[in-house]
């Protein structure tokens, strides 16, 4: 039975082996031959079905041939048409030239005198060509050369800079990211005139070949972070990557928890600002959202506009935001302990009230809590998936019209929609989208803990969960830091937010290596009035 199963699984292996074999294309990585009507042959069976892909034959002077390929769509056929093809063909109409060039001096012709393309590159093999020519550059092959030049023609339709939708802002820069890389890379640059803004660029995906940048500031990040970055998005081995979200789950230090260990932003402002405290951030081609390691939790719940508002509001909102948040995980699961456990902490007239309108309710207090979450819950998910317009008037017309049925039909108290309601409002003011997903999760284990132990349920399941997020990290970041393990310097931007001119060094689990960031400790002295 045992040889059975080793027999069935050495077949298997080599069915596999030979099956990945054959999806490699051997002609890609063959090298050009020099002549000319073959080398175009293997490229149209490499293209082959491909009705966007162009040949654009021509002769080069008097003889010598050449032939442009480029994917229609993908390129500036004005580029294409005036600054390469046109004076190609304008090529030895003014001056008698030679009938064969040499190699060498077509080369030195094409770069210097001829083409007047920004970027040309060079290339000796058919893979080069395919990567190229599928990244929206033009190649040109020329009769009796082993060699193909590369010109940067990239131009498509895209999506013009606007506010982020995610991430919207009383008071801020209203520009978000595209999914066009270097358009969001720029956003960056703009911010940050200094060549110590690095950006390492890496190819992503089998198929794909997503171009994915590395972005620091050397001098400030710790390079043992961005080498833990480049080696993790390294390992990454996948036919595609469509959106950041792939490379999130890649590299997070536990794919099993339900806390973020990775930021994920839309505004090329917040990624400026994490820059400047010696954090990496990583831009996907394809999408507009960007990502942030390491990142804590507390990171999390700071939103960028807390920097532009004056000092004494942004602390008052992140209290306001704290609250919230405590509120969110545990206001159904203390309603639900009170009203099941401990009815003896209520006071006699809001439980007499409370019971009153739980008199004509069938179900228990965790029952009725469940169906009203899941049902919120499910309204949230249908606004956010039809159309806007109609998504709002669903999700505020639906939340009305069903509450306030479910009261009279008798299937659920008043308080208990207004428990629900108050928390889905407390859900919506954390800013970060995916740590607010993780904070609704939680909350129905905790509904189970509050309807089974009680208050003593909602103390354990806090417990738990604080031990989980002391024990995590993030490219070697404690979660909780400055918290847990306690680094009183960085408090001044986690609870409260001091002024600007009191925030005179970095974070230091991040920015130890360059922890100053400004020269001056104290605000400046306003001149008298006299002066």
């Amino acid at each position: 039975m045992k040889l059975g199963w080793v027999i069935r699984l050495l077949t298997a292996s080599r069915r596999y082996k030979k099956s990945s074999i054959q999806k490699r294309d051997p002609r890609k990585s063959e090298p050009l031959s020099g002549a000319f009507a073959l080398d175009i042959e293997h490229l149209k069976s490499i293209f082959d079905r491909s009705s966007d892909i162009v040949y654009r034959e021509f002769n080069i002077g008097r003889m010598q041939k050449g032939v442009l390929i480029f994917l229609e769509g993908l390129v500036n056929l004005k580029m294409i048409d005036e600054d390469i093809l046109k004076p190609l063909l304008e090529y030895g109409k003014s001056m008698p030239q030679p009938s064969n060039l040499r190699l060498k001096d077509m080369e030195k012709l094409l770069q210097d005198q001829i083409i007047s393309v920004a970027q040309v590159n060079r290339g000796e093999s058919f893979q080069e060509i395919v990567d190229y020519v599928l990244s929206g550059d033009t190649a040109l092959l020329i009769e009796g050369a082993s060699k193909a030049f590369f010109f940067s023609t990239k131009e498509w339709e895209k999506r013009s800079v606007e506010e982020p939708a995610t991430e919207a802002v009383i008071r801020g820069p209203r520009e978000g990211f595209t999914e066009n890389l270097r358009t969001n890379t720029s956003l960056i640059r703009r911010r940050l005139k200094t060549p110590q803004l690095k950006m390492e660029g890496l190819t992503v995906g089998r198929l794909s070949k997503t171009e994915i940048v590395i972005t620091y500031l050397d001098g400030i990040v710790d390079e043992a972070i961005v080498t833990e970055v480049r080696e993790r998005i390294g390992r990454i081995d996948i036919d595609a990557i469509l959106e950041s979200g792939y490379i999130e789950e890649w590299i997070e230090d536990n794919p099993y928890s339900v806390f973020p260990q990775v930021q994920n932003t839309e505004r090329p402002d917040k990624v400026v600002g994490h820059l400047l405290e010696g954090k990496v951030g990583i831009i996907i081609d394809n999408t507009p959202f960007a990502l942030i390691v390491p990142v804590t939790f507390f990171d999390m719940m700071q939103a960028s506009e807390d920097y532009y508002q004056r000092y004494f509001v942004s602390t008052a909102i992140r209290w306001l935001r704290y609250m919230f948040v405590v509120t969110a995980l545990l206001l159904p699961s203390l309603y639900i302990a009170l009203l099941t456990f401990h009815q003896e902490m209520l006071p006699t007239n809001l439980l007499l009230s409370v019971a009153a309108s739980r008199e004509t309710v069938p179900f228990p207090a965790i029952v009725e809590a469940m169906l009203m979450e899941v049902s919120f819950e499910g309204l949230r998910e249908a606004g956010v998936r039809l159309p806007r317009p109609v998504g709002q008037a669903v999700s505020i017309v639906g939340a009305l019209v069903i509450g306030q049925a479910a009261v009279q039909a008798g299937l659920v108290s008043a308080p208990m929609v207004i428990v629900v309601s108050i928390t889905g409002i407390a859900s919506f003011t954390m800013p970060s989208f995916s740590q607010s997903i993780a904070i609704r999760l939680l909350r129905f284990p905790m509904m189970v803990a509050a309807g089974t132990l009680g208050i003593y349920g909602v103390l354990m399941g806090t417990l738990i969960i604080l031990i989980h997020m002391t024990r995590l990290r993030s490219f070697g970041v404690p979660y909780m830091s400055p918290a847990a393990p306690l680094q009183f310097s960085d408090l001044k931007d986690v609870l409260i937010r001091m002024p600007w001119w009191g925030m005179v060094e970095r974070p230091e689990q991040t920015g130890k290596k360059n922890p100053q960031r400004m020269k001056n400790r104290f605000r400046p002295d306003p001149p008298s009035r006299g002066e």
